[in-house]
């Protein structure tokens, strides 16, 4: 019968156990003290104990009430310790954050963010995985997915985004070959073959091509590599060039390419799905990323 036993009805015996009269508990409770006397009837039906009797200075437990009065403070103590929505200190949360990124966002944003996780939220454990297209709303509605890192232009609908940064591309290379003087003319770097990072959808076409043909130009991609790492390590064996984020530079046996002009950037985002906007330890955690790149280049 104990299943039948509801929140008030605990709160009225530890109101009890703490004041020992009934008077006392039903002003602590904003209730009456018939009110009480009631609850305590029903309470009693259902424990199939009387719990308290009356004396001339009030009531006192029985033995049974006294046996059970550390199982009901603990309920008690459980549930006033159920962190509101708006609240939570980063260094009490235990939880895992599970975050889906490009290889790009995992070195420039998780990796620095570690830090300050380790540093002022040590309970949460982190699990990064690649970045997910196809099933990235499915994961993030099932709740095996917590955030999304990735740019803005890779976020399905149904999802929200938060916006922390916009990045640059620059132009690089192994080629020593390549000759320039102050910058490479556009029309001579549409002739050299290129490398384009295509996370999770392989293509030959990138954000570039578009930028190109509004020059009046065509460039010759022969490489469609999964990720930026992958990219920079086909340029240092090659003497093809690829635009890479200016984030990952400088890079080891890689440089710069001068340009009179420059593709446009792309705006890096946090995703997640709906049900979260309102998770606190996410909202400090975005809140945290906007200010660690606020005013960068």
């Amino acid at each position: 019968m104990i299943e039948k036993l509801e929140i008030h009805h605990l709160r009225t015996l530890d109101a009890l156990y703490r004041f020992g009269k009934i008077s006392a508990a039903a002003e602590y409770l904003d209730v009456s003290q018939q009110a009480v006397s009631l609850q305590v009837k029903k309470i009693s039906k259902i424990m199939g104990d009387p719990l308290f009797v009356r004396t001339g200075h009030g009531v006192v437990p029985t033995p049974y009430a006294k046996l059970i009065e550390p199982h009901i403070r603990g309920v008690l103590n459980s549930l006033n310790n159920i962190p509101l929505p708006n609240s939570g200190n980063p260094g009490e949360i235990e939880r895992t954050l599970v975050v889906s990124a490009t290889d790009y966002t995992q070195e420039v944003i998780i990796g620095p963010l570690l830090k300050t996780l380790r540093k002022s939220a040590p309970k949460v454990k982190v699990i990064v995985v690649n970045i997910e297209v196809a099933d990235l709303i499915r994961k993030m509605q099932q709740g095996d997915i917590d955030l999304a890192l990735t740019a803005g232009g890779y976020v399905p609908e149904g999802l929200l985004t938060r916006s922390l940064f916009t990045e640059k591309y620059l132009c690089v290379s192994a080629n020593k070959a390549i000759v320039f003087d102050d910058y490479l003319p556009l029309p001579s770097l549409a002739e050299q073959d290129f490398v384009v990072t295509s996370p999770g959808t392989g293509s030959f076409k990138g954000s570039a091509d578009t930028w190109f043909e509004q020059q009046g130009l065509r460039r010759n991609v022969v490489i469609s590599a999964p990720s930026f790492h992958i990219t920079q390590a086909y340029l240092r064996q090659s003497d093809m060039v690829a635009f890479l984020p200016s984030r990952l530079l400088p890079c080891e046996g890689l440089f710069e390419i001068p340009l009179k002009k420059y593709p446009p950037g792309y705006e890096v985002v946090a995703a997640y799905h709906p049900s979260t906007k309102s998770d606190p330890f996410i909202l400090w955690l975005l809140d945290h990323v906007n200010k660690s790149f606020a005013g960068s280049p």
